[in-house]
């Protein structure tokens, strides 16, 4: 009998074996529907790779931290990057931090209060080279930031762009596209009637026998598929795997009290970055602006007819947790009031009057 390690270092293997032949086959137009085959298939591998995980039962300790607040943020990173130092300074709660590596082994959860908001942040133990495989307590920290609203890649200022790649390359090993939107396409199975594939745009990195190839290695042989957008076969796999999870990420370079100016104005100016020294408390306010953001939290604050607006304790709404509309804020209130409600008046810079009566 196999034991489950010995799966997983099968798949591993296998894993290996493809991207091997990958590394060899010339890219072309011959070649990319043999390319694309291949990567389907690791693809598939990969899903397999995480499923163990789940039935294997036991999660890690302290590992299975409760929803709080009204968005998630997870902190992740390589060992001694500087996670639970910042996580002691933008929340009350003491991380433990040392001139080690794996100081943390837990999950640690900690909240920001900032704009009338709870924002819950969790201090996950750094991962290393392999984590997707499992390495590390790997598998743990992932399925952790799989389950955040927004991830805080924190990196080392001096060591950032090696850093960034290999954490980049793990996460999307497992399923997580960060900064990316969902691909344009409709992708529905049916039981009859065989594959049905239009494109309302030009497609430039595949064609339908690349996609015919791909729908193939998964058994699919009858459905619809409508692309609206110039897509890659990577993207037509995540759609077909439908696992993948779109999330906001901001790196955090941190001890830039150890760099030039220069190397830090570089920094600063990449997409998606903030330049931060936790252990100084340097730019930590720019940092919790650029959380916000990404977050794209709303304050509702509900006003009694004839009385002034109640700020103490506002509605918060988020992109990704329902989004911006009247029913959510609704909701938020009681379930029952959705029934019974008819309709809003709104103040804000957003209305066109004031107030505008939304139904």
């Amino acid at each position: 009998v196999k034991s489950c390690g010995d799966e997983i270092m099968g798949i591993v293997e296998k894993i290996k074996e493809i991207e091997a032949e990958m590394a060899r086959t010339q890219k072309n137009k011959a070649t990319e529907h043999h390319l694309g085959l291949l990567k389907a298939r690791i693809a598939k591998l990969r899903t397999q790779l995480l499923e163990p995980a789940g039935k294997s039962g036991g999660k890690g300790e302290g590992f299975d931290v409760a929803r709080y607040g009204d968005a998630r943020v997870a902190l992740i990173g390589f060992p001694s990057v500087g996670k639970s130092t910042l996580l002691s300074e933008v929340t009350e709660t003491k991380s433990d931090a040392a001139a080690y590596e794996f100081t943390t082994l837990t999950c640690i959860p900690g909240v920001i209060h900032y704009k009338d908001s709870k924002i819950q942040l969790l201090d996950l133990p750094g991962i290393i080279e392999g984590a997707a495989e499992g390495k590390g307590r790997g598998r743990q920290v992932i399925a952790v930031a799989k389950s955040a609203d927004v991830i805080l890649m924190v990196l080392d200022a001096s060591k950032g762009d090696i850093q960034k790649k290999l954490l980049e390359k793990e996460l999307e090993t497992v399923g997580l596209r960060l900064n990316q939107s969902p691909p344009q396409i409709s992708f529905k199975k049916k039981k009859t009637g065989g594959i049905t594939f239009n494109n309302t745009v030009p497609l430039s990195h595949l064609d339908e026998k690349t996609v015919m190839n791909v729908l193939h290695e998964y058994k699919v042989h009858n459905c619809e598929l409508l692309v609206r957008e110039d897509i890659t076969v990577d993207q037509l796999i995540d759609v077909i795997e439908g696992n993948r999870r779109y999330v906001k990420c901001i790196y955090a370079y941190n001890k830039i009290d150890l760099i030039t100016i220069e190397e830090m104005d570089k920094l600063a100016r990449r997409p998606y970055s903030v330049v931060i020294s936790a252990n100084m408390q340097l730019n930590l306010d720019v940092l919790l602006q650029h959380m916000w953001s990404a977050m794209g939290i709303v304050r509702i604050y509900t006003k009694r007819q004839g009385q002034p607006p109640d700020f103490a304790d506002p509605i918060i709404l988020s992109e990704g947790r329902g989004g911006h509309t009247v029913e959510h804020a609704v909701l938020h209130l009681h379930k029952a009031l959705r029934d019974e409600f008819k309709y809003s008046l709104v103040w804000g810079r957003s209305v066109k009057h004031f107030p505008q009566r939304l139904v």
